[in-house]
């Protein structure tokens, strides 16, 4: 399913020769021994997820199906991230099911809460909060927001049916006003943290009320589990970058560029962002992560990626087939000199423009390149491609003797809000 090629990233080490690493720390991962072990869930998830509650998943999309028009996902970090990155990549950025998803609850910007909330008020609306405790801040501020505008425009009770909740199993302020109020609500598992949560309920609920068939998401998702349960190097492409990706910070490269070829991926780049950044970017150690669409970011970033300063180096997710694709039609006049394309199809064009550039940045300009291949951009995929990048997160963290679960740097940012904001006892 997804496939690593190393042949033009300049290793001066043999991925190989670090099997013995890979081996103690994949029994670190599969017997959950290592640091942070007690957010390892995700590890066996694919096999012991909840049957039941997926079942119920399952059914809330299709009781949904017919009673709203926006779906409206109220969370942040993982519980935004994850889900954006899936339904963008597997509906595309405008798919013609009739379904509009809109996020909130990611920020704080008076003037996009405010418009989010006069551009849904002529829909027919379903809204998913998400939130482990509640009262994280972004999103429980627009929660207070949104839930007022629920009931106003469709009554407590109305409200009640198309308020869902995804959040703790027992406790916190967000469980407690599921239970007071009646919505229905899922579980955000205790041993799965937010940016691993992708395949919890976190995100498989957004999914399937966006329409998507999350039964073929969670079938590779096992495929990628069953694939990828073993420590040899020749077999586990998802080690394989792990390694590759310490043996380029070990040369100087401390710095990343995730690259697409597809619009649609835009925010799977930003989960990566934050998988790789939060998990990784701790004790003073870590590769900066960064994301670039092309060709359109060849525009802005090409000329830096091809001839400034040599600190990054690129991982290409390739995508063998798109989820559509047109013909370059053939026009008589010719005044764009564009009929040398006549008559191919516009994913060949991307592709070319993607060796081409694979070429003069690797060649020409020295820049080394991880290349990931990838059969399409399916649900199917999607699942497979959570759980490699997963198992690649954990492994490349463990080689740096870090945590690869917590992220104890992003509290000081809400300590010092808080004060700011004059939270009682912050």
């Amino acid at each position: 399913m997804m496939k690593l090629d190393s042949t033009q990233a300049f290793l001066k080490e043999e991925i190989e020769s670090y099997q013995a690493d890979v081996t103690r720390i994949h029994k670190m991962i599969h017997e959950k021994t290592g640091a942070g072990n007690d957010f390892l869930g995700w590890v066996d998830w694919p096999v012991n997820y909840d049957k039941e509650e997926f079942e119920r998943i399952v059914a809330l999309g299709e009781r949904m199906k017919d009673k709203a028009d926006c779906i409206v996902v109220c969370g942040i970090g993982g519980s935004y991230l994850g889900a954006r990155a899936a339904i963008e990549m597997i509906q595309g950025l405008y798919p013609d099911n009739g379904k509009e998803v809109v996020f909130v609850g990611n920020t704080f910007s008076s003037t996009y809460v405010s418009q989010v909330l006069n551009h849904i008020k002529d829909k027919e609306v379903v809204l998913n909060v998400i939130s482990k405790s509640g009262t994280t801040t972004e999103t429980a501020l627009a929660f207070r927001l949104l839930k007022q505008f629920m009931e106003r425009k469709y009554g407590k009770e109305g409200a009640k049916d198309r308020i869902i909740a995804t959040t703790d199993k027992a406790r916190g302020t967000l469980k407690a006003l599921a239970d007071k109020e009646g919505y229905d609500s899922y579980v955000i598992p205790d041993d799965i943290g937010g940016r691993y949560s992708v395949l919890t309920a976190v995100g498989l609920v957004p999914m399937a009320l966006a329409g998507i068939d999350v039964r073929r998401v969670m079938e590779g998702f096992l495929a990628a589990y069953n694939d990828l349960n073993t420590d040899d190097l020749a077999k586990n492409d998802a080690y394989r970058y792990a390694v590759a990706r310490r043996i380029l910070q070990n040369q100087g490269y401390n710095v990343e560029m995730f690259v697409t070829y597809e619009p649609q991926l835009n925010c799977l780049g930003e989960w990566f962002k934050q998988l790789m950044g939060e998990s990784e970017g701790k004790d003073g150690k870590g590769i900066l992560p960064d994301s670039a669409t092309f060709s359109t970011d060849l525009h802005s970033l090409g000329q830096f990626i091809q001839e400034g300063k040599k600190v990054l180096f690129e991982t290409l997710l390739q995508i063998e087939k798109p989820t559509l694709d047109t013909i370059v039609p053939n026009d008589p006049e010719n005044l764009d000199s564009m009929n040398y394309l006549a008559g191919k199809n516009l994913d060949w064009v991307n592709k070319m423009a993607m060796k081409g550039t694979l070429a003069a940045h690797v060649e020409t300009g020295g820049v080394p390149n991880l290349q990931i291949s990838m059969p399409d951009m399916s649900g199917y995929s999607f699942g497979y491609q959570c759980y490699w990048f997963f198992l690649a997160t954990a492994m490349t963290c463990y080689m740096l003797d870090i945590n690869p679960f917590n992220q104890p740097g992003v509290e000081v940012y809400k300590k010092n809000m808080f004060k700011l904001l004059g939270k009682p006892g912050a």
